[in-house]
């Protein structure tokens, strides 16, 4: 590791697993994963921490992992949070310039994206991100900056990502009084996941990462370089196992264990009649179990989930924008068939989504699991670069070409 390295730490405290990322942002600009640990997550439903004793210790046995393999003292680290409480919508703001003929400056701006931010934290809840779109001067949309621009009306668009406030507070105390390190910013699991999956490129054409977590499933849509839509769901890859676990007669754990055996999104015809092993305290005294019937049960609720978002993404009309297509990632990118049942419900190109333009080891950056835990790190570079040059990127901003870091309000 480079002595002249920043290190950027992200964790995940996901409803599976916890994840750890150590990453080192180099003086040249490049991002590169050193170390990465995980435990087995508890007290964790639907994305949300139940029991903060539990979660703490599983907190601190991934941060050991990753401390041990980057070699590094782990101080701070940026959090994913998720969850039914998270919100996210698109907000506008307008401000009235005084005179009619006088150019727009950068406090006009201001205050225009204050007066949209202002609409969308109601008492109770935190702001976690809000990320800046477009602007419309008069009736024309400016994508960049609008200062210089002559204009009387002054309208700002910006996507808002918040959560309740009680909620964030109970995350960041519960990794915080498990072990000596401070939470610098929770930063929403589907935007560090799309960051993570999508190139500029892709960003800008319109692409969708959607993450098949065990809890919750996340989604992001980018279209012209910026954060257009966002969102949550509270279902996930548990409800799988519960459905499995209810239609088969079996207890949880082997369920998820058929689960991950014998999983498909798709039915197939050859599974008729074949039977695999139950339970041995089933309710069926530990017979077999009917294996269409299991393929039957999952690929309802995968059909089902995808559904959902597709609903999600079409009342924002995300799907027809989107040229790149859907990208997905978590546990569940991993089940056998379910790009073939996610085009079908999408109808646009479908991919697995996978860690872009981030160096480390090809079994940490290859697993559609971990994506979450390094866009937490890329999320982590971007800001690091804006505290770096604070007087260069107030130039740059202006340019169409970096919207990478002029969609974003930290």
């Amino acid at each position: 590791m480079s002595d002249n390295g920043h290190i950027i730490v992200g964790l995940e405290i996901g409803t599976s697993k916890v994840c750890a990322a150590v990453g080192e942002l180099t003086e040249t600009g490049e991002l590169n994963v050193l170390g990465l640990g995980q435990a087995k997550s508890r007290g964790v439903r639907k994305g949300e921490i139940l029991d903060a004793e539990k979660a703490g210790d599983d907190v601190r046995q991934a941060l050991a992992e990753a401390e041990e393999m980057a070699d590094v003292d782990i101080e701070s680290v940026l959090l994913a949070v998720t969850g039914r409480h998270i919100e996210c919508a698109n907000y506008r703001g307008v401000h009235t310039i005084p005179s009619v003929d006088r150019a727009i400056g950068d406090e006009d701006v201001q205050l225009a994206l204050r007066n949209a931010k202002s609409q969308s934290c109601p008492a109770g809840s935190e702001i976690i991100d809000s990320v800046r779109q477009d602007f419309i001067v008069d009736d024309h949309t400016v994508y960049d900056n609008p200062v210089g621009v002559v204009g009387g009306r002054l309208e700002a668009r910006v996507h808002v990502i918040r959560g309740h406030a009680n909620r964030l507070a109970t995350s960041r105390q519960a990794v915080e009084n498990a072990v000596p390190v401070r939470v610098e910013k929770p930063v929403f699991g589907g935007l560090a996941s799309a960051l993570a999956v999508l190139t500029t490129e892709q960003k800008q054409a319109g692409a969708v990462v959607v993450d098949l977590g065990a809890g919750t499933t996340e989604f992001a849509f980018f279209h012209q370089g910026l954060l257009r839509h966002s969102g949550v769901l509270a279902v996930g890859g548990d409800h799988v196992s519960n459905d499995l676990a209810y239609g088969l007669r079996i207890l949880i754990p082997r369920a998820e264990e058929l689960k991950l055996e014998h999983g498909t999104a798709v039915a197939r015809p050859e599974s008729a009649g074949v039977q695999v092993r139950g339970d041995s305290t089933s309710l069926h005294g530990g017979r077999g179990v009917s294996l269409e019937h299991l393929e039957r049960i999952m690929s309802h609720r995968i059909e089902e989930t995808l559904e959902l978002v597709a609903l999600r993404l079409r009342e924002a009309d995300a799907l027809r924008m989107a040229t790149a297509g859907v990208f997905l990632c978590g546990g569940a990118a991993r089940t056998p068939g379910i790009l073939e049942v996610a085009r079908r419900i999408f109808q646009c190109p479908v991919h697995q989504g996978l860690v872009q333009g981030v160096s480390g080891p090809a079994n940490v950056l290859e697993n559609p699991e971990f994506v979450t835990a390094i866009g937490l790190l890329r999320y982590g570079a971007m800001r690091s670069r804006q505290r770096v040059q604070p007087n260069l990127l107030g130039k740059l901003r202006s340019l169409a070409s970096l919207s990478s870091f002029r969609s974003f309000l930290f």
